[in-house]
């Protein structure tokens, strides 16, 4: 499945819904923890557009498929 063009408050907004929530920020780099059976943390830069690698980069960290992406940012 494609990756979709999305902004990095995109991202933040859609991570937040499942659970993760803002632990720090450095620069543009906005970084979301979420405790389960162990601990995902995410590093998320607030750019207008985030780079198709970076965004595969996020999916992997907080192991989320594009599918389950795609379902959040509705």
């Amino acid at each position: 499945m494609k990756l979709p063009a999305v902004s990095g408050r995109k991202i933040i907004k859609a991570l937040t819904k499942i659970g993760f929530e803002v632990v720090g920020r450095k620069g543009s780099h906005v970084r979301l923890k979420k405790k389960n059976d162990r601990t995902l943390i995410v590093v998320v830069p607030d750019h207008p557009e985030l780079a198709k690698g970076t965004l595969k980069s996020i999916l992997r960290q907080a192991n989320l498929s594009v599918e389950e992406l795609l379902e959040l940012l509705k």
